[in-house]
């Protein structure tokens, strides 16, 4: 004689539904509110444009560690936004620029020019 435990199907497709909604929903309203990044590279520069309706410059903290943008809202900011990008490249922070102009924020940041450390040795 062959036993075989119940298996109820209607148990686990509730289950399933409401992991395939959760999975639709944060793919729908998770990735639409992610700002959005139009990135830009050339010899000298990367050239970043972020979307911030809605603040002002006065709201939003820029900082920069070597490869490393970081952009936050401050505290008294009408809404709060906390975001980080990591470029290829260390940033010259003397030469980079930052312009926030209708709600896009417009970052040029300048690469560092890396130092030749070759040394040219005479021959004797």
């Amino acid at each position: 004689m062959f036993f075989a435990t119940p298996v109820r199907h209607t148990a686990y497709v509730p289950s399933l539904r409401a992991i395939d909604r959760s999975l639709e929903r944060f793919l729908t309203q998770g990735l639409a509110s992610a700002r959005p990044v139009h990135v830009e590279q050339d010899d000298k520069a990367y050239t970043l444009q972020i979307d911030l309706p809605g603040l002002c410059k006065e709201h939003i903290a820029l900082e920069i560690e070597n490869t490393v943008v970081r952009i936050s809202s401050k505290e008294d900011a009408p809404r709060q936004v906390k975001l980080a990008y990591e470029v290829g490249q260390e940033i010259d922070t003397a030469n980079s620029k930052a312009n926030l102009e209708n709600g896009v924020l417009t970052l040029n940041l300048a690469k560092v020019v890396p130092v030749s450390r070759v040394v040219h040795l005479a021959i004797e």
